[in-house]
C-alpha cells in the first residue's frame, strides 16, 4: 500500500484545492482527473488506487455510476464521494454501493484530511488482516528499506509486510520479541519506508538513561537552566521532529518518567527544563521490548494507558528459532559481511546440520557471534563442527543418549523410533526443519513419521 489516490471532479479549480490540501499532509502519490470516463479508462487498464475522490454531479458518467464501475474492477479501492448538494438520499444510496464517506462541498482542509487519513487507515487494516489470512507469502514493495532484513521464512514475511502497510500511518508501534531477534533493524525499516524517511530516526535504549539525566537528554534545555547548563541544549525530542524516535527497552522506563513520555504521545507537546512555555514536535513513536508487558503492569510497574497508547499496532518477532529456514541464508550473509582474511567460503554439512539443531536463545544476534567465532577458529576455507561450541556438538548426541537410557530392554525399534523423534521435535520447540536436521530425515519424511504418530 503506497497512499495512491485519485481524484475525480469535473471542476479544475475544486481539484487544485484537492492537490494542495493533500501534499501539505504529505500525500503525494496522486492523480487527477478531470473527466469521468477518462477516469473509468484508467481503471480499466489496470490502474490500482488506495483511495478514489469521486464527485457525485459530473457530465458523461456521474459520480455514482463511477463509483459501482470502480466497485466492480477494483474493489479494494477506498472511495469517498464529493457533492455539492447535501441530500440524505443520494448519501444513503453511494454508501450503499460501496462507498466509505460522503462529503458535502464546500469542504474544509481538516475535514478532507480527517476523511481521506480514515479511509486510508480503514484500507491499511483490511490489508493488514488479510496478510495474516492468506497462505500466499506477502510481497514487500519497499525492497530498499526492508532489504536488511534477511528471510525467506513465511512468518518473517507477514511480520515485514505489516510493519510496511503500518509505516504509511502515524501510529504509534510496540514491537515485541526475544533479544537479538532485530527489533531495532525493524523499526528502522518502518521508518524508511514511510513519509518521514528524510527526517531523523532516533534511536533510544531506555534503560540506559539514568533517572537525574532523564528530562535534560529527552527534552532539553535552555541555558542557565541548572548548574553547568552554559548553552542551551536539544533533546532528543527537538532532535527527532518530523522523524521516527525509537524507544528500545521500554519496559525498563522508570515509573516516574512514564507520565511525562505519556504526555508528549497525548498532546505532542514537552517542557524544555528552564522554558516556561510548551515546545511542539511531530514525532512518529516506535517502542520495543523483550519483557513481559503484562506482568509488569500487572505489579504496576508499568502504566497501563501508556501501554495502550503505545501499542496503536502492534508487531512480534519471532525467535530465530521458529522460523530456522533462515539460518543458511544469515550464515551465507555473515560471511560475506565478516570478510575474513583467511577466506571462509561457507559452512560444511556437518557443522550446518548442528547449528540448524540449536535453538539460538541469543537469536539473531548470537548466530552472528557463533559463525565470527568459528570462521576465526577455521582452518581453510570452511567452518567445520570442531570450530562450533562444545554444546551444539554434542546436542545431537546427548538426546540419543537419553532417549537410550530411559528406554527399558526389550522395547522394540519402532517404538526407540518414535520416542527418539518425538524426543527431537520437542527438543527443538516444534520446528520441522530443525529436527529434520538434527534427524538426519528429509523434511516430508519427518512430516509422514510425525503425522503416524498423531502429532501435527
Amino acid at each position: 500500500m503506497n497512499d495512491s489516490i485519485i481524484a475525480i471532479d469535473d471542476e479544475p479549480d475544486f481539484l487544485e484545492s484537492i492537490k494542495r490540501g493533500l501534499v501539505s499532509a504529505g500525500l503525494k502519490n496522486l492523480t487527477l482527473e478531470s473527466n469521468s470516463l477518462h477516469a473509468a479508462a484508467l481503471i480499466d487498464e489496470g490502474n490500482s488506487y488506495d483511495l478514489a475522490l469521486i464527485d457525485v454531479t459530473m457530465p458523461d458518467m456521474n459520480g455514482i455510476a463511477l463509483l459501482e464501475h470502480i466497485k466492480s474492477k477494483s474493489p479494494e479501492t477506498e472511495c469517498i464521494m464529493i457533492t455539492a448538494v447535501n441530500e440524505a438520499r443520494v448519501a444513503v444510496t453511494c454508501l450503499k454501493k460501496g462507498a466509505y464517506d460522503y462529503l458535502t462541498k464546500p469542504i474544509s482542509r481538516d475535514d478532507l484530511l480527517g476523511a481521506v487519513k480514515r479511509a486510508l487507515e480503514r484500507k491499511r487494516l483490511l490489508e493488514i488482516i488479510a496478510v495474516g489470512k492468506t497462505r500466499v507469502l506477502p510481497a514487500i514493495q519497499n525492497k530498499e528499506a526492508f532489504g536488511p532484513i534477511i528471510t525467506r521464512s513465511g512468518k518473517m514475511l507477514r511480520v515485514m509486510k505489516e510493519a510496511e502497510l503500518h509505516a504509511g500511518s502515524d501510529v504509534p508501534i510496540l514491537i515485541t520479541g526475544e533479544s537479538g531477534t532485530g527489533k531495532e533493524l525493524l523499526a528502522r525499516a518502518i521508518h524508511l519506508s514511510s513519509a518521514r524517511s528524510r527526517f531523523n530516526f532516533t534511536s533510544i535504549n531506555m534503560a540506559s538513561i539514568s533517572g537525574n539525566l532523564f528530562d535534560a537528554e529527552f527534552f532539553g534545555h535552555t541555558r542557565g537552566a541548572f548548574t553547568g547548563a552554559e548553552k542551551e541544549r536539544a533533546g532528543y525530542l527537538e532532535h527527532t521532529d518530523k522523524g521516527t524516535l525509537f524507544l528500545d527497552e521500554i519496559g525498563d522506563l522508570p515509573a516516574d518518567f512514564q507520565g511525562k513520555l505519556l504526555r508528549v504521545l497525548q498532546e505532542g507537546e514537552f517542557l524544555k527544563l528552564g522554558q516556561s512555555a510548551a515546545s511542539r514536535v511531530d514525532i512518529r513513536f516506535i517502542a520495543a521490548t523483550n519483557a513481559d508487558v503484562d506482568r509488569l503492569m500487572a505489579r504496576g510497574s508499568f502504566r497501563k494507558d501508556l501501554y495502550y497508547r503505545l501499542k496503536g499496532a502492534w508487531l512480534h518477532i519471532p525467535p530465530l528459532r521458529e522460523h530456522a529456514e533462515d539460518i543458511p541464508l544469515l550464515i551465507d550473509c555473515f560471511l560475506g559481511e565478516l570478510k575474513f582474511p583467511q577466506g571462509i567460503k561457507y559452512v560444511d554439512e556437518e557443522a550446518l546440520s548442528s547449528l540448524m539443531a540449536y535453538n539460538y536463545p541469543g537469536n539473531i544476534r548470537e548466530l552472528k557471534s557463533i559463525i565470527q567465532s568459528a570462521a576465526n577458529l577455521a582452518h581453510g576455507d570452511r567452518v567445520t563442527p570442531q570450530c562450533l561450541p562444545a554444546e551444539m556438538r554434542t546436542r545431537k548426541k546427548d538426546i540419543a543418549a537419553s532417549v537410550v537410557a530411559s528406554s527399558p530392554a526389550g522395547k522394540n525399534l519402532a517404538d526407540v523410533e518414535k520416542e527418539y523423534i518425538l524426543n527431537v521435535y520437542k527438543e527443538t520447540g516444534q520446528n520441522k526443519m530443525q529436527a529434520a536436521r538434527l534427524l538426519g530425515l528429509g523434511l516430508n519424511t519427518l512430516r509422514r513419521k510425525l503425522a503416524s504418530y498423531n502429532v501435527d
